[in-house]
């Protein structure tokens, strides 16, 4: 559904990866960031304790891992250093960027087991199912509800919310874990109806 808006999204972060240019930083140096941050906020979570505000500080270590998600990708195209090894680092990172923190939400506690397990599948499966799509020749850009961007931002304001509201911070948490679970793995349902449906017109015209 964001990915729609990428182009402006690109726009606006142009200074900031002319600036990354600048100082010398890659691509790939700004992937690798990106999963350095998403690993401390993934840290951060899981020492999370009843009445403090460490959620904050998990939550904005998870969207600078994002910001760095964003300003890899544009300073890449800015500067023409696009490259399939860039490409196939900065997803792989990602994957394991999603995985972590998941797993730091499951460990601290914050949500249902079994209900972070299947966000924590369904969001590997969300960018598997594109990949393998993709790699068949299909397009898969904005198909399904909840892309990487979408689920970064609900699980950010699900924490923001947890911590304004201190003696249901688990309910809360563990709200956005169950609706990152549903959609996660409707998206993927999405995606497998897309592409079953692009075979079946391919069979027909051929």
């Amino acid at each position: 559904m964001l990915t729609k808006l990428k182009k402006k999204v690109q726009m606006w972060f142009t200074a900031e990866a002319k600036v990354a240019h600048k100082i010398g930083l890659t691509p790939n140096m700004i992937s690798a960031l990106g999963m350095l941050l998403a690993f401390l906020s993934a840290l951060t979570y899981a020492v999370w304790q009843p009445r403090t505000l460490i959620l904050l500080l998990a939550t904005l270590l998870l969207l600078l891992s994002g910001f760095c998600d964003v300003l890899d990708g544009v300073l890449a195209r800015l500067y023409h250093e696009t490259t399939v090894f860039g490409g196939f680092l900065d997803s792989l990172l990602d994957r394991y960027a999603d995985a972590v923190v998941y797993t730091g939400i499951i460990s601290a506690g914050l949500c249902n087991l079994h209900w972070g397990l299947a966000a924590l599948i369904g969001s590997l499966l969300v960018s598997y199912s594109r990949a393998k799509a993709e790699s068949a020749g299909m397009r898969m850009e904005s198909i399904g509800l909840a892309e990487r961007a979408e689920r970064m931002i609900i699980l950010a304001i699900a924490s923001i919310i947890a911590t304004l509201w201190q003696p249901q911070t688990q309910t809360i948490m563990n709200s956005g874990i169950i609706l990152l679970a549903i959609i996660s793995n409707l998206t993927v349902l999405q995606r497998s109806l897309h592409v079953y449906k692009k075979t079946k017109e391919k069979k027909l015209k051929s």
